[in-house]
């Protein structure tokens, strides 16, 4: 009987493991997307300073430079812009059927578009810009039915544009400007909003070069353009009288002490009111020339339900734009309704503050401040040479930064919230280096009446609680995993998943890898070599001890956000680090016996917990 609770102890830890097992192994197994990507990189002739993470032993490409994946780990994004390339485009690329974005402007790239390129059937944005491709468009485009965005400028393709393009509904943009192309534009394509067919040897209709190119979105005759501009000047006088009676009936309540709410709804736009404190509502339009029509390359990162763009508004401030890509799908627009709900009502210096939103018919968007010195795990392993190193000082001033805002979210709003996504690229800094919570399209109102479930585990490999990836139940104690996790990344400067350590030892986790470190007694190669030995090592213990303690394998031994606080302001973890040393050395001596006996030969009762482990749980 005294060896039950070990028993159950190892069970647990064996569990686990098989679970991330499972999950290290999908890297590591064949995928077609990995090994298409692969093949693109090596028949482009990427430069060997480039992409040096593209590997394809290790053919996951969801952690790769430049690739963006959606939740089932489908590739759906890939930029690859002026990286110096000079080789051909790999026909492999069909494989990628759930790729929506592939950019690959300004490189030398040679050879012609492969036909396979019309496999891409969720493809949306392509652009081939400002390379040298030679041969014909592949009429095989003309199968991407989703395609909205369709650049191929400056290149050396020949022959006609295929009629095939003219059958693209949903195309809106297409530049096929300064290439040596001939023949007749199909009329259909005059009817997109954008497109630019100069610089060829085309027949657009006329001897008017202007009738090539249209950036007004009617299709090119000069007659549209006068009408829009008259229309736009009589518009601009109509508008400027209605806004001026607004403001002065707005003048004329305040002064009679009137509390009056104004909702003034945008054009195309939801046509109800939401209010939410001081937050502003936004027209789809500012926040389109705010993003430079959410350019590729003002994407700052991309969170559970949506791509975020850096952008700057009229008046110039900056802000971090949002755009929720799956809203309607279940889920979708509940998670927008949920995070403006929360970030409205949970307000503390160290959680990321909520400027506005936008809706139409067809969008979701919220805005924040732009971050100037973006994030934790950016400042961490993705600076350029030039920015300074993220010094043991302002560490540990973001782990506090971090703990204290957790802790407003467990413990002091109302409803509480989990966050369920900590990680150091979620915690943002501000100016002044100062940590900011960010990201809350995973978090969760904890609801204290019943235990917290979901029909999905969200969340990071690495960062996620034992018990949150193999139940799907979730608390407040999931943050506190999760939050020690990014301690780790704070004092290491490493990934929690880093299969770089398979080259010296097992631990590919970075947890596993600190537990090892801290039980041999070398805190030096534990720390970040970037910091070059400028740091204490007591409060480098200190840090160390709080995140093992956090990251605990039992939910209820973990310590309360507040709790954690405390500790890193230097109050009880002495105490806490005695109770859980004990518990480890005696976990760890039962987990030797045992093995013992395995090794010996003592099949039975091997078997026995094989058995137990593989049946109901």
């Amino acid at each position: 009987m005294d060896r039950a609770p070990g028993l159950m102890s190892l069970k647990m830890e064996m569990l686990f493991a098989a679970l991330i097992l499972a999950y290290l192994q999908s890297f590591v197994l064949s995928n077609p997307q990995g090994d298409a990507l692969i093949a693109l990189k090596l028949s482009m002739n990427v430069p060997n300073n480039q992409l040096t993470d593209w590997n394809q032993n290790l053919v996951n490409p969801c952690t790769w430079t430049n690739v963006i994946c959606d939740k089932s780990s489908n590739v759906f994004s890939v930029t690859l812009s002026d990286i110096n390339c000079s080789g051909t485009l790999s026909p492999m690329i069909g494989a990628l059927r759930t790729l929506t974005t592939l950019t690959l402007k300004g490189n030398g790239i040679t050879g012609g578009i492969p036909k396979e390129f019309g496999n891409l059937s969720s493809l949306i944005s392509l652009d081939l810009g400002n390379n040298r491709l030679s041969g014909e468009i592949p009429s095989s485009l003309g199968d991407l039915k989703k395609l909205q965005f369709l650049t191929l400028s400056q290149n050396n393709l020949i022959g006609a544009i295929p009629e095939s393009l003219a059958s693209l509904q949903n195309l809106t943009n297409i530049l096929l400007d300064s290439n040596n192309l001939s023949g007749q534009v199909p009329n259909h394509l005059f009817q997109i909003p954008k497109y630019n067919f100069t610089g060829n040897h085309l027949n657009c209709g006329g001897l008017n070069l202007h009738l090539c190119e249209s950036y007004s979105g009617d299709s090119g005759g000069s007659h549209k353009s006068k009408i829009g501009i008259i229309v736009g000047v009589v518009g601009g006088f109509v508008i400027l009288f209605l806004f001026g009676g607004l403001l002065f009936f707005v003048c004329k309540g305040r002064r009679k002490g009137y509390k009056r709410e104004i909702f003034v709804d945008v054009a195309g736009e939801v046509d109800r009111r939401i209010t939410f404190g001081q937050l502003k509502r936004f027209a789809w339009r500012e926040l389109q020339l705010a993003t430079d029509n959410f350019s590729e390359e003002n994407i700052l990162g991309q969170g559970g339900f949506g791509k975020v763009y850096k952008g700057v508004l009229a008046d110039n401030t900056k802000v971090a734009v949002k755009r929720l890509t799956d809203f309607e799908s279940p889920g979708g627009d509940a998670a927008f309704q949920r995070e403006v709900e929360m970030i409205s009502v949970a307000v503390h210096r160290n959680l990321l503050r909520l400027i506005g939103f936008c809706t139409t018919t067809t969008e979701r968007l919220l805005v924040y401040p732009f971050m100037q010195n973006l994030s934790v795990a950016y400042r961490l392993r993705e600076r350029k040479p030039e920015e300074p190193v993220l010094d043991w000082t302002t560490r540990k001033r973001v782990a506090l930064g971090a703990a204290r805002g957790l802790e407003y979210l467990h413990e002091h709003c109302n409803p509480k919230i989990i966050h369920r996504d900590v990680k150091a690229a979620n915690v943002l800094l501000d100016e002044d280096f100062e940590a900011v919570v960010g990201d809350f399209g995973l978090a969760k109102l904890m609801d204290v009446r019943k235990t917290n479930v979901t029909t999905q585990v969200r969340g990071t490999m690495g960062h996620i609680a034992p018990e949150y990836l193999s139940t799907g139940k979730s608390s407040g104690r999931t943050d506190v995993f999760g939050y020690g996790i990014m301690l780790l990344e704070l004092v290491t400067g490493q990934r929690a998943i880093d299969f770089s350590r398979l080259e010296e030892e097992d631990d590919v986790l970075l947890l596993d890898h600190v537990k090892k470190l801290e039980r041999e007694k070398r805190l030096d190669a534990i720390v970040d070599r970037n910091l070059n030995k400028n740091y204490n090592i007591q409060e480098v213990e200190m840090m160390i001890k709080v995140a093992l303690l956090c990251t605990q394998a039992s939910p209820e031994d973990r310590p309360a956000m507040s709790e954690v606080v405390r500790m890193l302001e230097g109050e009880g973890l002495a105490e806490r680090w005695e109770e859980w040393q004990h518990v480890e050395v005696t976990r760890r001596e039962e987990y030797s016996r045992l093995q013992r006996r395995f090794d010996l030969g003592e099949d039975s009762l091997y078997d026995q917990d094989a058995i137990e482990l593989s049946g109901g749980r």
